[in-house]
């Protein structure tokens, strides 16, 4: 019989706390939720459109939840338009994975899921693009690419996703040269609120692409997305340990130096844990097992033993951290940027200016270490600058500082404490982020914001696709 309140024999020390620092944070940065099998499975739709009464839904992490009257699971465009004329008179939302934190989707109206509405349309050898549907998970696009020796440029931490909720919430990965992945998008077939379906693209009505690649759901619903893609390509990926302060002072230069790279900090151990990845020619795989739930139960129990006496936490930490210690991966890209996230947990996050990057996560961190009850690590990325009106991105090369705190425990404190810390530094929330700016903050970050606003009322004059939650983050009222 175990003891999960025992201290740790100094084998299992060594097997996970901070077997765990390399091997854990890091693998993939806890967290996510793409188990592979149930992303796959969460994928397989209804044969035939359905509409529902809805028994409620809840996000990812259950903080979001709505009762709407009904769910429709179109599996067209035309199905699609039957049931936005349907949905006109209480208006509508669309909902992917329910990965964001923030009530982006709850609506006491009609619920839409595109998740029929899933694969590859076509392939353009010559343009290296593909055009898909919307509700198309990330996992399962990965997969379906590779089948055609072909690849996205970057990914998110986690693949749960669908392609139409990753791009209108500026999901991302990491890479100084790397842009978040609404970036690749290339064309768009949206369907307004009315049910007439606009085109854009590159080429015709660049404007609406613009705005539509990041719109929150509130333009109307994408049906399909062109997006560039790439040969298949490997990646070598090393995970290593370094004193925070050698991590704060060398992250610009790694960032540099390599394809991709970001660093998580470990609360209350002095440590964190940096990821590289860089292309890689050779054909061997070389894969461990992921570590990270290993290394989170550790850094909680650390804070249940020692939560009060932080300076004997850290000097555990130290004892327990094996800072010599490294981890190597090879395997196929989509294989080692996205991760599994079985662990659940509520997020803040926001991207300030590059240069700012390093001086801004220095006083998040110095806020979380303030707190006893932190144990989630804090993870830290790049993302190069793109166009999109509502981008958090827009004209600007940014860094990316994600703050967690465990399902089930208090989350309060990331925005009373981060977010102040955040908005010194004109930090640009994520959308699926939590955060608390209002519409006039907004308007200040974001160039295009009263542009956004204007084309929106084009398109959906009467608020359809507007839920509580949309209206006071635009500020409207009618």
């Amino acid at each position: 019989m175990s003891n999960d309140n025992a201290p740790p024999t100094h084998s299992e020390r060594r097997r996970t706390v901070l077997k765990a620092g390399a091997g854990i944070a890091v693998t993939a940065a806890f967290a996510g939720s793409g188990i592979e099998a149930r992303a796959a499975a969460d994928a397989v739709a209804p044969t035939a459109a359905t509409t529902t009464p809805a028994p409620g839904w809840t996000n990812w992490s259950g903080i979001a939840r709505c009762t709407p009257k009904a769910i429709e699971t179109p599996g067209d465009e035309a199905e699609l338009a039957a049931a936005l004329r349907k949905a006109s008179a209480g208006g509508a939302r669309c909902v992917g994975a329910g990965h964001s934190f923030t009530a982006l989707v709850p609506t006491d109206a009609t619920l839409i899921s595109l998740d029929r509405m899933s694969g590859i349309v076509a392939s353009d050898a010559q343009a290296q693009t593909v055009t898909l549907h919307a509700g198309t998970r990330l996992a399962l696009l990965s997969r379906a690419l590779d089948a055609q020796h072909l690849g996205l440029r970057n990914l998110p931490d986690i693949d749960a996703q669908s392609l139409a909720g990753a791009i209108a919430t500026a999901t991302h990965g990491t890479g100084k040269d790397l842009p978040a992945l609404h970036a690749d998008v290339v064309g768009l077939r949206l369907m307004t609120p009315g049910g007439e379906v606009l085109e854009c693209s590159t080429d015709r009505n660049p404007e609406l692409l613009a705005a539509a690649r990041v719109s929150l759901g509130s333009l109307g619903v994408i049906t399909q997305a062109t997006v560039r893609v790439v040969p298949a390509f490997n990646l070598h990926r090393r995970v290593f340990l370094k004193p925070l302060q050698a991590m704060l002072d060398g992250a610009p230069a790694l960032a540099e130096k390599h394809r991709n790279f970001e660093f998580y900090y470990l609360p209350f151990t002095g440590y964190a844990a940096g990821i590289t990845n860089d292309l890689y020619t050779g054909t061997d795989t070389v894969q461990s097992p992921s570590a990270d739930e290993d290394m989170l139960r550790d850094l909680k129990r650390l804070r249940d033993w020692l939560g009060w006496f932080p300076s004997l936490r850290r000097w555990v930490a130290g004892k327990l951290i094996d800072g010599e210690q490294t981890e190597e991966a090879k395997n196929r890209s989509w294989k080692l940027l996205s991760t599994q996230r079985p662990t659940k947990f509520n997020e803040t996050e926001c991207h300030v200016p590059r240069a700012d990057g390093i001086a801004c996560v220095r006083e998040v961190i110095a806020a979380l270490e303030r707190r006893n009850d932190v144990f989630f690590p804090l993870e830290f990325r790049f993302v190069k600058a793109d166009d999109a009106w509502l981008s958090p991105f827009h004209q600007r090369d940014s860094c990316s500082i994600a703050v967690h705190a465990a399902q089930g425990e208090p989350y309060d404190y990331l925005l009373s404490e981060i977010g102040p810390i955040y908005r010194k530094y004109q930090g640009r929330p994520h959308w699926g982020k939590l955060h608390d700016l209002k519409a006039p903050q907004l308007a200040a970050l974001y160039p295009r914001w009263n542009d956004f606003l204007a084309l929106r009322a084009r398109l959906d004059p009467e608020g359809r696709m507007l839920n509580p939650y949309l209206r006071q983050l635009f500020g409207v009222t009618a």
